[in-house]
């Protein structure tokens, strides 16, 4: 029986890649780990951030859409993304951080039994700093040096994730049934769920909210990513999802890792992912998220492709 071993990824939707590009690499300090475009829609930019190689487990990835709308909120839909932070020392100084450069935020509160610090990127992208407060990492985790940021305030990788359904029963037996989440508590209108028990970095907060379905546009979450280890994982899991009666893509080459798709019941978009190859597959360390890389099928196609996108840097 294979497990999930945390989150692998998110995925959002931006309206402008130069001013996403500049806000999680200048105001959050994340590294870039990968330029690249849109798989399906080569014209449009797909940027990765993370820790020094953008491991599993820290990776923010983002589509730009130049025409997307506004996001108009509501229920079947990813709502929060949780990034671990030291300390509660490091919430007291991204507060200030915040205040300074004019990002919108909340006091610190607590959030799923974490201090916590609220606030929304440029384009309303909702996220909670969580003090992760000495608790394990994955081991695989490491450090970018060069972060604007100093080394003891520095964002470690994803935290708590929170979706928010019209049944929250059905995701929950997904969660659960399926996929083997620990339940960790479950009240009428929330439950917490933990991929690997006792840890934050794989850990899903399910709300309930009746009402219209989100309306997905700028700053909204497309999915969610979880990690598998290898392909013979990923295998394994897609012959369960279609025990389980969900229709999937099957499996995917993304070249940086391998995936397959599927929707559970309340329409939420899940991804199930490999740890590898990794975004070294064709870059080394020192140069990873300088250039344009691309998979090796539209390699040929790079100079109509770089035509057409905005240069960022």
């Amino acid at each position: 029986m294979y497990t999930i071993s945390g989150h692998h990824h998110i995925s959002m939707i931006t309206k402008n890649a130069k001013k996403n590009n500049e806000f999680y690499q200048k105001v959050l300090g994340l590294r870039r780990v990968k330029k690249t475009v849109n798989q399906d829609d080569p014209s449009m930019y797909h940027l990765f951030y993370g820790d020094l190689t953008g491991s599993a487990g820290t990776e923010l990835s983002f589509f730009e859409m130049p025409i997307a709308g506004r996001t108009t909120r509501g229920t079947n839909a990813i709502t929060q993304i949780g990034l671990l932070v030291p300390s509660f020392e490091s919430l007291v100084f991204w507060k200030k951080r915040f205040d300074l450069l004019d990002v919108k935020h909340g006091d610190i509160t607590m959030y799923a039994g974490r201090d916590a610090l609220h606030f929304e990127d440029t384009e309303g992208l909702r996220m909670i700093l969580l003090n992760n407060n000495g608790a394990e990492l994955p081991k695989h985790w490491s450090e970018w040096e060069d972060s604007v940021i100093e080394q003891k305030h520095r964002i470690l990788g994803m935290g708590t994730i929170e979706i928010t359904v019209r049944y929250l029963e059905s995701l929950a037996k997904t969660l659960k049934d399926m996929f083997g989440y620990v339940e960790v508590s479950h009240s009428n209108k929330v439950a917490i769920y933990q991929s690997v028990a006792g840890q934050v970095f794989g850990e899903i907060v399910v709300k309930q909210q009746e009402g219209p379905s989100e309306k997905p546009g700028r700053g909204s979450i497309h999915h969610l990513a979880i990690r598998v280890k290898n392909e013979d994982e990923l295998s394994y899991w897609e012959e369960v999802v279609k025990e389980r009666g969900f229709q999937s893509t099957g499996i995917v080459d993304r070249f940086y890792f391998k995936s397959l798709y599927f929707r559970e019941s309340n329409g939420i978009l899940i991804e199930i992912a490999t740890d590898g190859p990794g975004f070294t597959a064709d870059s080394t360390v020192e140069e990873l998220g300088k250039k344009l890389d691309l998979p090796p099928f539209l390699v040929e196609k790079r100079a109509e492709i770089e035509a057409k996108l905005v240069p960022l840097d």
